[in-house]
């Protein structure tokens, strides 16, 4: 089959090429994939792992062959789930567990970010427990996860302040729900009682300070590649503690169906949108990781396949 590569010797890493097709367990659906989405996590494997590697975690496509065991969605039903690598691919071998077919109206490109970017933010802010009413800060608001962690809290009843690093990333967090938008963390000065943290570093320090008691900070992320130094102290001598909390969204849960259901119903209802910022065919898949590595993305980028 055609599908991305790992190639240590082209930008980005990635490159379209030739893989060996899946071989389909009995649980697991072959799904002829359409679309697939661009994740920091790509990037980030593409620089560790071994050449013709296929890597990848979204997919969205059509069914070719239903599980042998009977589960899982028919022959020519639209869906989209989450992949353990190998979304890359223009086939793919899919645990029924870990896909939802794609209601009608829905383009199966956008629904293609939400299993790794929207599944992330869903599970950061249901770790966080109850939104309404509560200041919810999102750092690297105008990202993936950050744009969709603005407006599922925004849909939680939440007072949504959206941090960005510029005034030109900073654009359009008002119209997915943001209440206030800061560049940076030094505006912000009031206590919040959730952070959705996916910058690390020296911003997570900076967020955790800002937690009121019982808060909670999710770490979702680590973009700035730098260590985080919390003051002496901070941690200590409170009977209301603050916690940070890391956000896994990975292999073996058993909630990815559910979860991938409630999103793709919030965009069916036109109640979430899907921010993205490129999109185009899977061999110009430099472009969208120079756009990705480069902090130049705005939202999701979509690899259209084929």
């Amino acid at each position: 089959m055609r599908a991305l590569i790992v190639d240590p010797t082209v930008p980005g890493k990635l490159r379209l090429g030739e893989a060996p097709d899946p071989l389909p367990g009995p649980g697991q659906a072959l799904i002829e994939v359409r679309h697939t989405s661009l994740n920091a996590a790509e990037l980030f494997f593409a620089e560790r792992a071994e050449p013709g590697d296929v890597l990848g975690f979204d997919a969205g496509g059509v069914v070719v062959a239903a599980a042998a065991d009977g589960s899982g969605p028919a022959v020519g039903s639209r869906v989209v789930g989450f992949a353990d690598g190998g979304g890359f691919g223009a086939l793919r071998a899919m645990d029924v567990a870990d896909l939802a077919v794609v209601p009608d109206g829905v383009d199966l490109g956008e629904a293609a970010t939400l299993p790794v970017a929207a599944g992330t933010a869903l599970r950061a802010l249901e770790q966080a427990g109850p939104l309404l009413g509560r200041r919810v800060l999102v750092t690297g608001a105008s990202g993936g996860v950050g744009g969709f962690a603005v407006q599922l809290a925004a849909i939680g009843g939440a007072y949504v302040i959206a941090v960005a690093g510029s005034e030109e990333s900073a654009r359009g967090l008002g119209d997915l729900g943001a209440d206030e938008i800061a560049i940076g963390l030094a505006g912000v000065t009031q206590p919040v009682d959730v952070v959705v943290d996916t910058v690390g570093g020296d911003q997570l320090a900076a967020a955790y300070g800002l937690l009121a008691p019982d808060g909670s900070l999710q770490s979702v992320g680590w973009a700035s590649g730098q260590g985080a130094t919390l003051p002496v102290g901070s941690t200590l001598g409170s009977r209301t503690p603050k916690t940070i909390v890391s956000v896994y969204n990975g292999v073996g849960l058993t909630d990815r169906q559910p979860q991938l259901r409630r999103l793709l119903d919030l965009v069916a209802a036109g109640k979430l949108r899907v921010p993205v910022g490129w999109r185009g065919p899977w061999d110009k898949i430099a472009d969208a990781a120079e756009a990705l590595g480069n902090r130049r993305l705005r939202g999701k980028a979509v690899l259209d396949v084929g």
